[in-house]
């Protein structure tokens, strides 16, 4: 969640981004419903300004998404909304996106090619044809 809230907060995801970032905003704004005997935490409001003035700063993004899963475990309404939220925003198509924390580990001899949404799975029967 955190890559996504920095990538919209950066302006990526054009029209749909800006949409995706203005419901993360209704989100940290509605009431916190934390039970009394649970303690203080953050709303994320502060979290998301913080990473709206730095979107490239990958600890803004990594405190605002663990402020908001604190805030989900103490109110379950805000989780599902949450929860909610993050299945919409990963439909959001981000063009010129970044690769983060991408890795190929032994086995691998040659040329290794990584692409983004690839449409076609080769068939083996398509290539007898």
């Amino acid at each position: 969640m955190s890559m996504l809230l920095a990538a919209f907060a950066g302006g990526a995801g054009g029209e749909a981004g800006k949409q995706a970032l203005e419901g993360a905003w209704k989100l940290v704004r509605r009431p916190f419903q934390r039970p009394a005997h649970l303690p203080v935490a953050s709303s994320g409001e502060a979290e998301l300004v913080a990473l709206e003035q730095a979107p490239a700063d990958p600890a803004l993004a990594q405190q605002l998404s663990m402020a908001l899963g604190m805030r989900a475990a103490m109110d379950p309404e805000f989780a599902s909304e949450l929860t909610a939220w993050e299945g919409q925003a990963k439909l959001v198509r981000i063009e010129n996106s970044t690769v983060y924390n991408n890795t190929i580990n032994g086995g691998i001899h040659g040329m290794t090619i990584q692409a983004g949404r690839i449409n076609h799975v080769y068939n083996q029967t398509e290539a007898k044809s």
